[in-house]
């Protein structure tokens, strides 16, 4: 049919060369254009089942869908549904106007107060969307057939502004948004191209949507007509209408929580766990958040929190919304009193968002002590997982501590898991308000068993973050102390009545062999009488070397030179004390290499030797064995 020219006019704004603004600078990523128009569809799609619930109309039972097609060789994407379309007034008040948003008169006119009248409301709150198209067309078509039958509608908008108004061919209600995409564009005729952005922005909107590569499929009907191809199978809507977050834990498996980490987040690994949220009334959304698994404690920590609107994608990582201490988790939320169009200063002072957040902290919190009270079996194989999580979390919010304390587990040495409540209860005729815990189960195998020999539990904190939380936990009690193994010699482990008196001459011969003469050197009897002698570390200044070693790490600098603060501890108990003892006097020349050779075993329990270390053994050792 040819055109007849019937209307023209001019886009109605209240700020001039609103176009070039919209082009360069209303989205931060110009792939958004395409999940406002979609969005658009699915609204028409959406007011028209409102219409039917409230009896405003008949439903033709005709299934609702949107179409998505690109036509390289004619330059154009469209977007096709079958809505509730516009009449000819309607188009030229909501397209001729950007600062009316006909979402906004919809909902005003048909929608009621309470939230809950809405849970698949309109998404395009705003009047700008549509316009997005023009940052990559030059000129877009609407073609709009409305449900009350009204004569169908070809809208034609230029990039300057100017619109003209033609009759149209349209049998059946809904809308065609026709983009010509400008050369420099093109890319947005790709198939690959308009499918990745489907899949991030459209995988979960709640009517089923179809993709159509024109040129693709033509060549497909010419090799099936000339018998090289079979029929194309149906084609499949390439998003999922009903999300595993729309519905309740109870009609979900584990199986499909965890195809759903995977399709999403594109891990292979399993998540630990997961936390299904559905808030109601006043908060309204709904979401899943999942703990992922890490390889390695140096493994980014960072994850990916996906925000939904009503099922359409909004953003990754708002970290107004999730508090910064979580954003390790992995999840989807589906925030439907948010603005599609969202901005950051509007997160950060909105107080719905400051309720969201505050509600999956609780969330979460209230997860993981159901784990370790009612499945304690399945909380301890994921605890070293998410006790990085955990610890981090502690340490940034006092208040996420005071909910999640009793769920923090003490890993001990022999693989057993108990809260620290638990171990203290244990402890109190041994180490009342004490924790020892290690470091390092390999290099500090001599204290663990001296520590085990008595029957005291020694917890394993090797990650990075454990000496920084022992601290908070400290500053939080008051009245329990974390040291580790090598810091002190706990009460248990030496005899009542143990004699402490100063040996002048050993402390002299020890501090000549280690090459320290300010060496501290103590003297206790300890209850294992095989140990002649071990290194002990002031926890503070350990502590302090480790703080600064680590924030030199995190600048990329040198860690400064620290001095720790070791002690030699000998045991009074031991016969080849009281040997050497003997020797000092007797045998100054024997009872140096012997001396030396103690020294440096205390040494190896402690830490690595240096080179020169380790040159210095290996002599006093073959030295040792030449005096049998």
């Amino acid at each position: 049919m040819s055109e007849i020219f019937q209307k023209k006019g001019d886009i109605s704004v209240e700020t001039a060369h609103i176009f070039p603004i919209i082009k360069k600078w209303l989205y931060s990523e110009k792939d958004i254009f395409l999940r406002e128009i979609v969005s658009n569809a699915q609204d028409a799609i959406t007011k028209h089942k409102r219409l039917i619930s409230l009896g405003q109309t008949e439903d033709d039972e005709t299934p609702y869908r949107i179409t998505v097609s690109i036509d390289k060789a004619a330059g154009t994407l469209s977007v096709d549904d079958n809505g509730i379309g516009m009449t000819e007034d309607e188009l030229i008040r909501y397209l001729g106007n950007i600062a009316l948003s006909g979402a906004l008169e919809f909902i005003q006119k048909y929608e009621g107060d309470n939230p809950e009248d809405n849970k698949n409301g309109i998404i395009g709150h705003f009047g700008l969307g549509f316009y997005s198209a023009f940052m990559v067309a030059d000129t877009v078509e609407v073609i709009t057939k409305s449900y009350t039958d009204a004569p169908a509608v070809r809208w034609v908008c230029r990039a300057d502004g100017s619109y003209e108004l033609y009759p149209a061919e349209r049998e059946t209600k809904g809308t065609t948004v026709v983009l010509h995409v400008t050369d420099e564009e093109s890319a947005y005729l790709e198939a690959y191209k308009i499918t990745d952005m489907l899949e991030k922005y459209c995988s979960f909107m709640p009517t089923e949507i179809y993709f159509s590569d024109e040129n693709a499929d033509a060549g497909d009907e010419a090799a099936d007509a000339e018998g090289e191809s079979k029929v194309p199978a149906e084609k499949k809507p390439i998003n999922d209408t009903y999300p595993l977050w729309q519905k309740a834990p109870s009609e979900c498996t584990p199986e499909e929580y965890k195809e759903f980490y995977r399709k999403v987040f594109r891990d292979y690994r399993e998540p630990l766990f997961w936390i299904h949220i559905n808030a109601d009334y006043p908060l309204n959304f709904k979401g899943i958040l999942f703990f992922p698994r890490l390889n390695n404690q140096y493994e980014s920590m960072e994850g990916q929190v996906k925000l939904y609107y009503n099922q359409v994608f909004v953003a990754d990582n708002i970290k107004e919304v999730i508090p910064e201490y979580l954003l390790m988790l992995r999840g989807v939320l589906d925030c439907p009193q948010l603005p599609l169009n969202v901005s950051r200063s509007y997160l950060q002072n909105n107080t719905y968002v400051s309720k969201v957040s505050a509600h999956i902290v609780k969330k979460v919190a209230d997860k993981l002590n159901a784990l370790c009270e009612n499945e304690r079996e399945t909380y301890e194989s994921v605890w070293d997982s998410i006790r990085p999580f955990v610890e981090y979390a502690c340490m940034r919010d006092r208040k996420f501590y005071d909910r999640a304390k009793d769920a923090i587990l003490l890993h001990l040495t022999d693989d057993s898991y108990v809260t620290v409540e638990k171990y203290l209860e244990a402890a109190k005729e041994k180490h009342e308000n004490t924790v020892y815990y290690t470091t390092d189960k390999e290099q500090q195998a001599r204290y663990i068993s001296l520590f085990e020999g008595q029957g005291i539990s020694v917890a394993v904190m090797e990650q990075l973050i454990d000496t920084q939380f022992v601290q908070m936990l400290e500053s939080y009690d008051g009245t329990v102390k974390y040291l580790r193994i090598d810091a002190d010699v706990a009460a248990a482990l030496t005899e009542e009545n143990s004699d402490t008196a100063d040996n002048e001459a050993l402390t002299a011969l020890f501090r000549k062999v280690s090459g320290k003469e300010d060496m501290e050197v103590k003297y206790q009897t300890l209850k294992d009488t095989t140990l002649p002698a071990m290194l002990t570390v002031s926890e503070e200044s350990r502590r302090m070397e480790e703080m600064m070693r680590m924030y030199a790490m995190q600048s990329g600098g040198e860690a400064p030179e620290f001095p720790v603060a070791y002690t030699l501890l000998v045991n009074n108990a031991s016969p080849l004390v009281s040997r050497l003892s003997e020797l000092a006097n007797g045998d100054p020349q024997k009872a140096e290499v012997i001396a030396g050779q103690i020294y440096r075993l205390s040494m190896l329990s402690q830490r690595k030797l240096t080179a020169e270390e380790l040159n210095t053994f290996l002599a006093e050792s073959f030295a040792v064995l030449s005096m049998l």
